[in-house]
């Protein structure tokens, strides 16, 4: 052991001194210290793996050897998994592979919800996934019903809508009939307005066509209809009657030499008939009738009888005050009852009685001279102070034959100093006296004296 420090010192020692050494670095032998290759080690790599995917490998020595130095691998994954990183690897000297890679699970975006409906998917939004579309009660689909997550990541087809196509539902109230009320043609019917509803919308349009409730119908059938249109325009309809009836009696006769005036509609129920007379003829019973409900007349017929005429007056107003208003009179004076102007005449005066009691005309003759004077209404006579009181009054002759026509008022309208014809008669009554209402019941009454 001595004589090593001793050497080590005098190594030290001549070198620091100065001593010049031999340099013999650059001469070493390099170890070399990496792995032996070798091609025919089977585990030269470690086994390659790929979760959910195949790795298919080619080694140049065969199936056996699947991991030896050289040996290349195909990554892929399975359906439904993306490849992240190296699709081809292959076994290195320095016992590595060349590249790494992984299976990740492919999705597809999140569907967006459909206004109105809604979706059900198989497996969430992954691939392979089914997602089925359905609606809202009231909608329909439009377009495909189902859309698919493809492999790529990407959805099949397009994505469907809900459209309203169910029209909406109405139902109107039920027909109804009405009696029209007492005295008019027309009844108020009411009714409550119908319900329409919607599977889609709460919010509908109802239109109603024709009358409305509350207001007033005419006799006989009216069709009321209902229109509801929803959102979408989709339409229902519904409709139903209204009837109004008016019960009526049967018609009623006006009386001979009179009339009627009703109310109303004339015989309809409520309607008031109220018995007229003709100038001359009093009635005779009750003076009005009422339709009732049960299609009747209240009481019994009136009619028309002649008026009673007092001839035996002494004075002319008395006598003239009985036609005032009721009749006309046409007076015929003639000197004796062989004039041949008053025969001729009265002959064609009797076969017009019918038609001027139509027109309310009362005939009084005036025959002769004092003591022997006669005056008659039909066959009933005139007191002298009454004759004298009628020829004073209107200036009627004795000497020659005439007619003096009087108005219902009394007054002197139409002077005539030869015979006429009923036909002439007639129309100039017809024309000049007769009111509107006088030719219209005289038009109905025309065929009565045929």
């Amino acid at each position: 052991m001595l004589l090593c420090l001793v050497a080590v010192f005098s190594l030290y020692f001549t070198a620091s001194s100065g001593t010049i050494v031999n340099d013999s670095y650059n001469d070493f032998v390099e170890e070399d210290n990496g792995p032996q290759l070798d091609y025919k080690d089977p585990h030269w790599c470690h086994s390659p793996g790929l979760t959910n995917g195949e790795v298919t490998c080619h080694s140049p020595q065969g199936r056996a050897y699947m991991s030896t130095l050289g040996t290349r691998c195909e990554m892929s994954c399975d359906r439904g998994y993306r490849l992240i990183g190296k699709s081809s690897i292959q076994c290195l000297p320095s016992r590595r592979w060349s590249g790494t890679a992984f299976c990740r699970k492919m999705r597809c975006h999140v569907l967006s919800l459909i206004e109105h409906g809604r979706y059900t998917c198989t497996q969430g939004f992954m691939v392979d996934s089914r997602c089925d579309f359905i609606c809202d009660a009231g909608y329909r689909i439009e377009g495909q019903h189902s859309r698919t997550c493809e492999r790529k990541g990407s959805w099949s087809g397009v994505q469907p809508n809900c459209e309203d196509t169910d029209p909406p539902k109405i139902k109107c109230p039920p027909s109804r009939l009405k009696v029209a009320d007492p005295g008019k043609l027309t009844a108020m019917v009411t009714w409550d307005p119908p319900k329409a509803t919607d599977t889609a919308d709460k919010s509908l349009d109802v239109i109603l066509i024709g009358q409305g409730p509350g207001t007033d119908f005419k006799e006989g059938a009216s069709i009321i209809r209902y229109k509801v249109y929803d959102q979408a325009r989709n339409r229902a309809a519904c409709k139903f009657l209204v009837r109004v009836e008016v019960r009526r009696c049967p018609v009623l006769s006006p009386p001979l030499q009179g009339y009627l005036t009703c109310s109303s509609d004339g015989n309809n129920y409520g309607a008031t008939c109220d018995y007229n007379c003709e100038g001359g003829y009093e009635r005779r019973g009750v003076s009005s009738r009422v339709c009732l409900f049960n299609r009747s007349w209240g009481g019994g017929p009136a009619e028309c009888v002649p008026m009673e005429i007092k001839s035996d007056v002494k004075t002319v107003s008395a006598l003239l005050d009985q036609f005032y208003e009721n009749r006309r009179l046409l007076i015929m004076s003639a000197p004796n009852i062989t004039d041949p102007d008053y025969q001729l005449q009265n002959i064609m005066i009797q076969k017009a009685d019918c038609g001027l009691d139509l027109r309310r005309v009362t005939v009084i003759e005036l025959l002769g001279s004092p003591p022997r004077e006669t005056g008659r209404i039909k066959e009933s006579l005139l007191s002298s102070e009454a004759i004298e009181g009628l020829r004073q009054s209107f200036r009627i002759s004795r000497s020659y034959f005439s007619m003096l026509l009087l108005d219902e008022l009394g007054m002197d309208r139409e002077r005539f100093i030869f015979p006429m014809a009923s036909d002439e008669l007639f129309s100039y009554i017809d024309s000049f006296l007769l009111d509107e209402e006088e030719r219209e019941r005289l038009e109905l009454h025309r065929d009565f004296c045929d």
